[in-house]
């Protein structure tokens, strides 16, 4: 028996999946400047793994990472 590993996406790809950043450049910076906050802690590491119910948080706006099915239903309105 295995047990399922749940789905993730690293936060530079996030941030620009949410559209906060246009490119992986701009991502970078955003992350190498202190701008982004994931539970409420600093991350300086763009490759960090986020799951859902993850929190990031960028210039007082707040990102949810949520259910994938959730996402791509939101995605199609």
């Amino acid at each position: 028996m295995t047990e399922s590993q749940p789905e993730t996406i690293k936060l530079d790809q996030f941030l620009k999946w949410v559209g906060v950043a246009h490119t992986g450049g701009e991502a970078k910076q955003l992350i190498r400047d202190g701008q982004i906050e994931v539970n409420g802690q600093m991350e300086l590491r763009r490759g960090r793994k986020l799951i859902e119910g993850d929190r990031v948080s960028v210039a007082g706006e707040l990102y949810i990472l949520g259910d994938p099915e959730e996402d791509a239903a939101r995605d199609l309105d």
